[in-house]
């Protein structure tokens, strides 16, 4: 009996012993995951930066856990997207970022700045695409209008809308009426190339509707165009 006593006596002061070893590792675990560091190289499929409270300000992803960003504070369904860096403002929306991809087909870069509770306002953007007599390659400054009355969020929900209806005809019928409205932006001015090929700059009215290219085309000659509410040139030299 004293004997069974004193294996009971040693195996608490083990057990006593191996929770403090347990305590310590622990700490040093914990110190080290809070304590800055300069690392070589990191393999990662994706990265969140986050505020002190876990707030998302940003995520560094691939293509497969790439955030399907958020409206309105609320995330948006899961969705294919390129590869590329998200940026989400103080509201928790996504507010621009950078992405790109590329294969045999197509490829592309965009950098895009958005309005506040809006789509982009402004690209820098490059695209191509390899179709099967002719390749299409553009590249330069976009920038859009976008409708105050009309938010990022109202369009997302009015789009659902439409698709719960099951009717392909009142989906046409919906979004044309939207764009027709401006609420889904118009496009202002381009200043890059364009996939004819010329190089200049390309401006709409509030409309949307083309006014005013200066540019330079194909065969080197310097070109400038008026054009009327139709998008007939109405004076070139």
């Amino acid at each position: 009996m004293e004997e069974l006593q004193k294996q009971i006596k040693s195996l608490r002061a083990f057990v006593a012993v191996l929770a403090i070893i347990v305590v310590i590792l622990a700490g040093v675990t914990l110190f080290q995951f809070n304590r800055s560091g300069n690392f070589k190289e990191i393999n990662a499929q994706r990265v969140n930066i986050v505020e002190k409270d876990g707030t998302l300000r940003m995520a560094i992803s691939n293509r497969e856990l790439q955030d399907p960003g958020a409206i309105g504070g609320k995330k948006i369904a899961k969705r294919d997207r390129p590869a590329g860096m998200i940026f989400f403002n103080d509201d928790g929306d996504e507010c621009g970022g950078l992405v790109y991809d590329g294969d045999k087909k197509s490829a592309s870069m965009t950098y895009s700045i958005d309005q506040y509770k809006n789509d982009q306002i402004m690209q820098l953007q490059y695209a191509q695409s390899n179709g099967d007599s002719k390749l299409e390659r553009s590249y330069g400054l976009k920038i859009w209008d976008r409708a105050d009355r009309f938010p990022l969020s109202d369009l997302v929900n009015y789009a659902d809308s439409l698709k719960k209806l099951n009717d392909t005809n009142a989906l046409k019928a919906g979004f044309d009426k939207i764009r027709k409205a401006g609420w889904f932006g118009k496009e202002r001015l381009f200043v890059g190339k364009n996939p004819d090929g010329d190089v200049g700059i390309f401006m709409r009215d509030s409309n949307g509707k083309p006014r005013l290219r200066i540019y330079v085309n194909k065969q080197n000659q310097p070109v400038i165009e008026s054009l009327d509410e139709n998008g007939v040139v109405v004076a070139a030299k």
